[in-house]
């Protein structure tokens, strides 16, 4: 599923093309995506001026001129496609189509049916079933190493399990935790609860550099992962410990007295890490 980095680059790659745009068309194909589409769903769109797009943790904030708002979650496998208008022809899992006065589409293809779309207003927006229960954005002001502790004070959980709950930070994954933790050199079987002080300090700070650089690098790569322009992402290349099982994490001897990265699974998760260095 695609994590914060990988939405926030589909959202700077949608604004140059939506924002202040009018929406001349809009199609819809389906009724449903993973929730029923709103009802009346592309009429409440077509003819609506995009003024701003935004992110919230892993979701595409579209505010319109009439004072709605377009919620949109990728899933699993759901993607964000700019191409000329009606070129090529839309494909069976094209199933939302967005067409501009601009002459640009983007399409909504989602295989697996697992994101979705809803309309809210801006005074709803906050308290949106699916916005309401999420915790601070990693990236935000409120966001630090006391904030962080706060959080984690008396959960009993893992630390990896802990941060892929949105409640406690938004936007994170299975991907930017691993990595997350072995900046910060925090083993992912930890509990929860003992984050406080100057590990909370290191865990936020390194939960920002590893968001920072992977916006920067334009998200990871996955095998269902598009940016908003059709360019694949890159970061997967700079992974300091995912998906490495076995090889030596940068910097250390991991690999020549130990067995290298750890994989381990964790809730249904894989999880990687460095013993040596994570504790």
């Amino acid at each position: 599923m695609p994590e914060l980095p990988e939405v926030e680059t589909v959202v700077r790659g949608l604004r140059p093309r939506l924002e202040g745009r009018r929406l001349v068309r809009v199609e819809q194909h389906r009724a449903d995506l993973r929730f029923p589409l709103p009802e009346n769903f592309a009429a409440r769109l077509r003819g609506r001026i995009v003024r701003r797009i935004g992110r919230r943790a892993k979701y595409i904030v579209v505010h319109l001129d009439d004072g709605q708002v377009l919620l949109c979650h990728l899933g699993m496998s759901g993607r964000m496609l700019l191409v000329e208008q009606s070129t090529p022809p839309p494909g069976p899992h094209d199933h939302i189509i967005l067409a501009t006065d601009r002459g640009d589409e983007i399409r909504f293809n989602d295989a697996r049916r697992f994101g979705m779309m809803d309309l809210t207003d801006e005074a709803g927006l906050a308290s949106h079933r699916l916005l309401a229960p999420l915790g601070p954005e990693p990236l935000g002001n409120s966001f630090n190493g006391p904030e962080l502790a706060r959080r984690l004070a008396g959960k009993r959980v893992s630390i990896k399990a802990a941060l892929m709950d949105q409640r406690v930070v938004a936007g994170l994954g299975n991907i930017y935790v691993s990595e997350s933790l072995f900046f910060a050199g925090l083993s992912p079987r930890r509990s929860a609860y003992t984050v406080q002080g100057g590990r909370a300090e290191r865990l936020a700070a390194a939960i920002r550099d590893v968001l920072t650089r992977a916006i920067e690098a334009g998200g990871s790569s996955l095998r269902d992962y598009v940016q908003a322009d059709g360019e694949l992402g890159y970061f997967q290349h700079a992974w300091a410990v995912y998906g490495r099982e076995g090889a030596p994490c940068p910097g250390c001897d991991c690999g020549k007295s130990d067995t290298g990265i750890r994989r381990i699974v964790q809730a249904g998760r894989a999880t990687f890490y460095c013993a040596a260095r994570q504790r």
